[in-house]
């Protein structure tokens, strides 16, 4: 396999649409909690309190995703500055690591939709009446 500058240029399509996603999601989830404090402020529910430390964890996962996407974004670039330079087993090297930090970045993704999906299925069994009383745990 021929290692040239369309290799790292691949990710940068990739990227951009994760970034797109990550904001939209942390954007949603920040209207959220200001919502919740809201109600907090109004209520001083524990199961909102619950709520908010829950996205707590969500954002940061968000905010972790968007790190290791960056970088990932970055090790693409500084892979394409060597192949420019003609240090093709560096740009190698350089560029897996900008796959493994985007992969990296994915998983954070899929373990943050996991929790956005525990969450609603809460929420859906408390509006069923599935479990009984509103469940505390969000």
């Amino acid at each position: 396999m021929e290692f040239g500058f369309s290799t790292p240029a691949l990710l940068f399509p990739a990227i951009s649409l994760l970034f797109i996603s990550y904001t939209n999601r942390f954007i949603s989830y920040a209207e959220l909690v200001r919502r919740l404090h809201d109600r907090w402020l109004a209520d001083g529910s524990c199961a909102v309190q619950q709520q908010i430390e829950n996205l707590r964890l969500r954002i940061g996962l968000i905010r972790n995703m968007q790190v290791a996407g960056s970088l990932g974004l970055l090790f693409s670039v500084v892979s394409m500055v060597l192949l420019f330079f003609q240090q093709t087993a560096a740009a190698e090297v350089i560029f897996l690591i900008a796959l493994i930090l985007t992969v990296f970045s994915m998983g954070l993704l899929v373990y943050e939709v996991s929790i956005s999906m525990r969450a609603l299925n809460m929420q859906l069994k408390d509006l069923s009446g599935e479990s009984g009383p509103p469940s505390k745990v969000r």
